[in-house]
């Protein structure tokens, strides 16, 4: 009875708490933007396209209205330099070579090649199975330790042990991270193959988008592939071809994968002979980057930084008829409560302490590639940036009843988002599928490699609620049905957007700046941001 008593108590001060915090967001004007940036007209938002431009045109007419300040490089706007890739198929090809026979794959149904390297013309090497692929000297974990990979492909499944933190497994896992291991093993390759239990995205649809270009940022200091001369990723269904005759199965594999444990280490009696054309051009598109001056003389200096990508994929293969990926939730929806919170809070007769900076990033769905940019060379002194702030796909499918927040347990910024949250009455968790590798996928990882606190928030899923959110993922992620005809939930999007607006406040407001933990493997980057 004593204990029904406390958590009767604990939730009537939370909802008191709640109740008195005043409330600058109802949803409407959210859905009012997510509908003009996902509307046809714009095409699907593909980086450097017509459609995109018309949608930073309309968020630029916007920040001038609210009366925010440009602080691109150029009025609003940061260009970017990119190239683009693309495979002519019709001139690429894939093979098996099994005691020195060929086996030919089908490009789209067994595999495919990934653009986002530059990708030799010609590759014919033996494979070698390296597990997870991961090297983690700092926790004793390296998949690569003892093996001959000279010259080789490697193949890896997707996971991470147990005993490796989820942010860090993310972190090794990134594509710059995992070459500078396996580029120093002296691997000229990879072969990724997903894990069915965390898939997204069915392989129908990932191989859909398989001629689609990808891009690069046109300046060298980004490229952290250099002497990867093969990139593929495997459809897992038929990944069993690759194991033949060494002694092991996939399913074997999957079976220790699912408990998380470390797999074995092996060469496979099998090669591969690749065959590429690349397509390449160069392309320019730009971030966006609006300010508010704080009203502190000393802190005005220093800037909060609250980001979403506004990019999507534009018009691609049809499904069900429908060719344009209108990108709705992903990421029309933190495009839309960036301009909503950025509004907001210059329409406020308080002015934050600190400066803000609201960002739109570009080239988010080809690998984070304006954020990048941004936090490497932003349009304020780096060392000025105190924190980032990053909305993503934050899916108001459903009520909002707890917040997953990736980054938690990083800096201290999760301690001032869990306190934020609980005056909304809204508890917070650390990423509760960290296998997904969503700590990477998002625009606050480029801000925490050049060593800037930072995190992402988003509705979290629990229970039941896990089932409409695999269901959304597999019917409506990077589909076309991502769209306007889905249903959202407009006071969980107003709720988000406060929770997001009293943090990014906080950190503007407070005395000091956000410090990475102690714990924190992160904390290392720090001295980039100096």
């Amino acid at each position: 009875m004593l204990r029904r008593r406390i958590i009767l108590c604990l939730l009537v001060t939370a909802f008191c708490a709640a109740a008195d915090q005043p409330m600058h967001f109802d949803g409407s004007a959210w859905w009012h933007y997510v509908s003009v940036l996902a509307d046809d007209n714009m095409e699907g938002r593909q980086t450097g396209s017509p459609g995109l431009k018309r949608a930073q045109a309309f968020v630029v007419d916007q920040l001038k209205a609210a009366g925010l300040q440009p602080a691109g490089s150029s009025g609003f706007y940061q260009p970017v330099k990119f190239i683009e890739r693309s495979i002519n198929e019709a001139h690429s090809s894939l093979a098996l070579v099994r005691s020195g026979k060929p086996e030919p794959l089908a490009l789209g149904d067994d595999a495919y090649f990934s653009t986002r390297v530059d990708l030799a013309a010609s590759v014919e090497a033996p494979l070698a199975f390296v597990g997870y692929g991961l090297s983690i000297p700092e926790k004793g974990y390296d998949d690569l330790a003892g093996q001959d990979l000279k010259g080789k492909v490697v193949v890896t499944l997707a996971g991470q042990p147990a005993e490796i933190p989820g942010a860090l497994a993310s972190h090794a896992s990134s594509a710059g991270e995992r070459w500078r291991a396996l580029k120093a093993a002296g691997a000229i390759g990879v072969i990724s193959i997903p894990n069915p239990a965390n898939m997204d995205i069915p392989w129908p649809r990932m191989s859909l988008s398989r001629t689609q270009p990808s891009m690069t940022l046109a300046d060298p200091e980004f490229d952290e592939t250099v002497g990867e001369k093969l990139a593929i990723t495997f459809n897992p269904e038929h990944a069993g071809k690759l194991f033949m005759g060494s002694g092991h199965t996939f399913d074997e594999l999957l079976s220790l994968a699912k408990e998380k444990k470390p797999l074995p280490h092996f060469v496979l009696p099998v090669s591969v002979r690749a065959r590429a054309e690349l397509l390449k051009r160069p392309l320019e598109c730009a971030n966006l980057v609006a300010r508010i001056t704080g009203a502190d003389p000393q802190l005005k200096n220093e800037y909060v930084v609250v980001t979403a990508h506004l990019d999507h994929l534009g018009i691609g293969e049809p499904i069900n008829g429908d060719r344009i990926y209108n990108g709705a939730m992903d990421n029309a929806s933190g495009s839309a409560a960036l301009l909503d919170i950025a509004q907001s809070i210059a329409k406020s007769q308080d002015r934050p302490r600190r400066s803000m900076l609201f960002v739109w990033v570009t080239a988010e769905e080809k690998g984070l590639l304006g954020s990048r940019y941004f936090a490497a060379h932003p349009t304020v002194p780096k060392s000025s940036i105190a924190a980032n702030v990053n909305m993503d796909m934050f899916l108001p499918i459903i009520p909002l009843k707890v917040l997953t927040v990736l980054g938690l347990d990083e800096s201290d910024l999760g301690d001032w988002a869990r306190e934020v949250a609980g005056r909304q009455g809204v508890p917070v968790q650390p990423d509760p599928e960290p296998q997904r590798n969503t700590f990477i996928r998002s625009d606050q990882y480029s801000f925490i490699r050049q060593g800037i606190p930072a995190l992402h928030m988003k509705v979290g899923f629990e229970g039941a609620d896990r089932e409409i959110q695999q269901a959304w993922l597999h019917q409506r992620y990077h589909a076309p049905s991502d769209d306007l005809n889905q249903p959202v939930d407009k006071a969980t999007a107003a709720k988000y957007e406060e929770i997001v607006r009293a943090l990014a406040l906080k950190i503007a407001d407070h005395d000091a700046r956000p410090e990475w933990k102690p714990g924190s493997f992160f904390r290392r980057f720090e001295q980039l941001a100096k």
